[in-house]
């Protein structure tokens, strides 16, 4: 797995679902949707599996997100 470092992280209002923007150590980009059940504590869970999408850029990234998470569509378009 490759190490990545959060960019840019965004919640819905809840706090129960969110997407991060990362990047790789190859300097390459991608995303992940996450959730939580709040009343239990136990933490995020990705909710699909986009981390293996490569993007050359932060831009690329969220635009593509924009696209596929309904949590980002709602919020940016």
């Amino acid at each position: 797995m490759k190490k990545k470092f959060v960019v840019r992280s965004i919640n819905n209002s809840d706090q129960s679902l969110c997407i991060d923007i990362f990047k790789r150590k190859d300097n390459t980009f991608g995303f992940e949707e996450y959730r939580r059940d709040k009343e239990t504590y136990e933490g995020w869970y990705k909710v699909k599996m986009y981390e293996h999408n490569i993007y050359l850029t932060e831009k690329e990234a969220f635009s593509n997100a924009c696209k596929y998470v309904s949590l980002v569509k709602r919020k940016y378009q």
